[in-house]
């Protein structure tokens, strides 16, 4: 865990800003937008879930959404009442560029993927700043060029990206950058800075747009917002909408004119569907610029308008347009210096990232951790689902079929989400994970912990949250189940929060364990099939990590006792537990209860751990870890084999209870000593945890000291699981002596593949079979932190494998650390290995310190892969590169806080 000091970053404008009673009202406003809404769940109405054809990317910019909007660099409000975005073009395009363009699922060779080329560069939490950049082509976009090409490659072949074309060459293109700063919460700018990379003279049209989001086609009698053009004075547009107090909109350009153009944000009929249909159209504006024609638009209003700026930039030159809105009834009396706000607005994040990055010496690393962090604000997104009424359809629209209500989600229909909520990235995963969302959130809390605190809160509302208990996993399938995260996460924020305010927020804490005892209880009474407390959670985002998907119905039959499942659930019980202790201080009842989970913790230890000859076990003796076990319905079982993360996850069931810390809370001793002498078969089973260890304290975790050496000797050997850049999800044993299953003729096979996967076992680009993934090797290394506070620096292992050194669990845990930041790091040839498969960006001294966030990395060379701004969970990097100080819980100790908890314990 990070260093915070309470008052690092509270003494800065944008950290006073973010903890003052207005923080709401900055937080109005934001890069709220999604990139992609065409193609989503959310916007099928067919009848057999066919997203990706209902609503194809050719559909998107004449189609009106129902559940959202797209745009490129979008701001809006918490509501998307109203949207901001800018499309460009080129000239030669044969569409308005108002969106970006990527291949579906069954285009990809890998599946679906975003083809441009852009960049999150900078943000603060309250977004009263915000910047990112897009490269855009002065060629013709090669549209049908990655399509063709992506469809003849196999998946033994990578995918042929937008640079492989050849369209960035001899650096012809435009750097786009887009700017938003806020004069105040609700008075904001966009400065949109257009610059010619190219030896040559280029055009350019740039159109910034403000729209209102289609609300009014889906029910009679809806009001319908307007964009009306004002000549009474300097020209502006006024801005109407029942949701919003009236607003001003102007645009301007330097050494430009500026045209308004105007068009309804309706679906056109005429082109989707051969339809009678009155215009202008949601494509007006490409029409118009595109093809030419003059009666696609309106000059005095609709719902949608645009500044359009036509530029004839020279070699190397560059242009400024600008779009501000505010309220009608704040008038600009004194003309607002735009370059003043924006260096005021830079300023102010400078100085917030400087507090936050005190203690780091490494400037490469700074620049580092600042785009991570504006990775994940720029990947915030209204989220708008329904459940009932996307089933039962819109009083204004047709029904949808009747055979969808018996298909996907169909049980969810409590399910109504209308949040900002952070995205794995808004153009892949347009949409939530509940364990991404929990990673984001640990993230989030270095600079934004109420955000942070929200986001957890979320998915345990009555309108997420299933009645039975279950968290939803994502809209693709609600009822899958994501790995049991939620209350790791909601104690790490807990902390981070509790070290930057200097006061822990018991309340947030309290919400968020009630709702996840129902989820606990779910866990325990539809995942366990025998009731052995051995679990049986599905995929369990481990796609393609095994030889089945493990979702699914087995080609054998039976079902699979999962190592990481149930390594999981150990791991669940353990965080409720440390929850519980935590509320305990403030009331007495919660030792109960964290009795109970310290009991169910054991219960689990004991059905995973057991020795051969056990029924349950999953630990294999003759190789020393933990496979996954196939249980065929004759009553055979037979373990899989598989060296890969599924038997390294047991070690993240780790926690360390200090006599320092609840040695006050009264009954809890005595609670489980009267446990281990009445079930001395459970506590032989686990590493120790009655002995007194350092600091006397007690260690829980499911390895006794043999067993965890046995793991970690293969995750840290180099031929195995350890890469130059963190551990991988599938031993590299595995490339020359692939798993092979045999079952009735058929044979199921698992190769070490350290990048693109070429099973479609689960689909799209999924995989887990080789690749580096961040949030796996950040709860190593917090795993190994854990164990180090037990076992000190006298407990040494090798580091790496056969190398005849060893190294602390603490100093092993940095390593690892580290490897995995060199991912993002200039290395020394002034290259970053996560972009490898950039290398006109590498060689571009301006685009070297530009750097993506991929959904995972090479195995061997740490190059990015799949999704390629999933800043996400790979923001966790953030955490990694903050200094670690140690202590308690790896954060610095606020001062009072063992004086609170002595205070509120009851007395004895």
């Amino acid at each position: 865990m990070p260093p915070l000091r309470a008052t690092s970053l509270l003494d800065t404008i944008e950290g006073a800003r973010l903890h003052s009673s207005e923080c709401a009202r900055w937080q109005r406003w934001g890069p709220y937008l999604s990139e992609r809404q065409w193609g989503t769940v959310r916007e099928d109405y067919s009848e057999n879930g066919t997203a990706w054809d209902y609503f194809p990317h050719d559909h998107a910019r004449s189609r009106a959404y129902r559940w959202g909007e797209d745009g490129i660099a979008g701001f809006g409000d918490d509501k998307l009442n109203w949207c901001v975005s800018l499309a460009l073009w080129n000239g030669r395009d044969p569409i308005l560029k108002e969106r970006l363009f990527g291949l579906t699922n069954a285009q990809g060779n890998h599946g679906e993927d975003v083809k441009e080329l852009y960049f999150y560069v900078d943000g603060t939490p309250t977004h009263s700043y915000m910047r990112m950049l897009y490269k855009y082509p002065q060629g013709a976009y090669p549209y049908d060029d990655l399509i063709r090409e992506n469809a003849r490659r196999g998946p033994d072949l990578p995918e042929y990206e937008v640079l492989d074309t050849g369209v960035f060459d001899d650096n012809r293109y435009f750097d786009v950058q887009v700017e938003y700063a806020k004069h105040t919460a609700d008075d904001i700018v966009m400065r949109v800075t257009v610059e010619n990379r190219a030896s040559d003279e280029a055009a350019i049209d740039v159109l910034p747009i403000i729209w209102a989001r289609n609300t009014w086609s889906w029910k009679a009698a809806s009001k319908k917002p307007s964009l009306t053009m004002m000549t009474n004075s300097e020209p502006h547009l006024v801005a109407r909408h029942d949701g919003h107090e009236p607003m001003i909109v102007t645009a301007s350009a330097n050494g430009a004119d500026v045209t308004w153009l105007f068009c309804e944000n309706e679906t056109n009929v005429k082109r989707l569907f051969s339809m009678d249909g009155a215009g202008p159209f949601k494509d007006g504006f490409n029409d118009y610029i595109v093809q030419h024609d003059q009666d696609a638009v309106s000059r005095t209003s609709g719902t949608r308008a645009a500044a359009h700026v036509h530029l004839t930039l020279e070699a190397h030159g560059r242009a400024i347009v600008v779009m501000r809105w505010r309220p009608e009834s704040a008038p600009d009396v004194v003309p607002l210096d735009i370059d003043t706000l924006f260096a005021r607005r830079i300023a102010e994040a400078d100085a917030f990232y400087a507090a936050l990055q005190a203690d780091i010496d490494n400037a490469d690393a700074r620049l580092v951790q600042r785009q991570a962090l504006a990775g994940m604000l720029w990947s915030k997104q209204y989220y708008q689902f329904d459940v009932t009424r996307w089933m039962d359809g819109d009083p204004a629209q047709p029904k949808p079929p009747k055979g969808r209500r018996h298909g996907r989600n169909a049980d969810w229909r409590h399910l109504c989400n209308a949040d900002i909520v952070s995205m794995p990235d808004k153009w892949e995963y347009p949409w939530y994970a509940s364990w991404d969302l929990a990673f984001h959130a640990a993230a989030f809390a270095l600079i934004d912990p109420a955000f942070a605190k929200r986001q957890l809160l979320l998915l345990v509302k009555d309108r997420y949250q299933h009645p039975n208990g279950q968290l939803p996993a994502y809209e693709w399938a609600f009822s899958d189940a994501n790995p049991p995260v939620h209350a790791w996460a909601t104690w790490r924020v807990y902390e981070i929060d509790r070290a930057i305010t200097g006061k822990g927020d018991r309340d947030f804490l309290e919400l968020v364990f009630h709702k996840l005892l129902l989820n606990f209880s779910w866990w325990v009474n539809r995942k366990d099939a025998d009731g052995h407390n051995i679990f049986q959670g599905g995929f369990l985002g481990l796609d393609n990590v095994g030889i089945f998907d493990r979702s699914s119905p087995l080609p054998t039959g039976g079902h699979i006792d999962q190592a990481d499942g149930t390594a999981w659930m150990a791991a669940y019980a353990l965080d409720l537990m440390r929850i519980a202790l935590e509320l305990a201080y403030a009331n007495h009842v919660f030792v109960d209860i964290a009795v109970k989970f310290f009991e169910h913790f054991l219960y689990i230890a004991e059905a995973v751990s057991c020795e051969d000859g056990c029924d349950t076990g999953l630990w294999d003796t003759p190789d020393e870890f933990f496979y996954d076990k196939l249980r065929l319905p004759d009553g055979t079982n037979y373990p899989l084999r598989i060296r890969s993360i599924v038997g390294l996850i047991p070690l993240f069931a780790v926690h360390v209870l200090e006599q320092s810390v609840h040695g006050d809370l009264p009954g809890l001793r005595d609670r489980l000593v009267w446990f281990l002498e009445h079930r001395p078969d459970l506590a032989r089973l686990v590493s120790r945890w009655n002995q007194p260890g350092k600091g006397n304290s007690l260690l829980l975790s499911l390895l006794r000291g043999h067993r965890m050496k046995a793991l970690l000797k293969r995750m840290l050997d180099e031929s195995e699981f350890l890469s130059a850049h963190g551990v991988r999800a599938l031993s590299r044993v595995h490339r020359d002596e692939p798993f092979v299953f045999h079952h009735n003729g058929d044979s199921f096979c698992v190769r070490y593949l350290p990048a693109e996967s070429n099973s479609r076992v689960f689909g799209g680009n999924s995989n887990w079979r080789g690749p580096v993934w961040m949030p796996v090797n950040y709860l190593l290394i917090e795993s190994l932190y854990e164990f180090h506070r037990y076992y000190g620096d006298e407990f040494r292992v090798e580091y790496p494998t056969g190398s005849g050194t060893t190294l602390s669990l603490s100093e092993i845990a940095d390593e690892l650390a580290r490897r995995v930041t060199t991912l993002f790091l200039l290395d020394k040839n002034g290259e970053r290995p996560v972009m490898a498969a950039y290398p006109l960006l590498q060689a571009d001294a301006r685009s070297r310190d530009l750097v993506l966030f991929h959904e995972y990395f090479h195995g061997d060379n740490g190059r990015g892969v799949g999704a390629s701004h999933q800043t996400g969970w790979t923001g966790l990097v953030a955490l990694l590169l903050q200094p670690r100080e140690a202590g308690p819980s790896g954060v610095v100790p606020v001062p009072g806080d063992v004086e609170e908890q002595k205070e509120l314990a009851p007395a004895k």
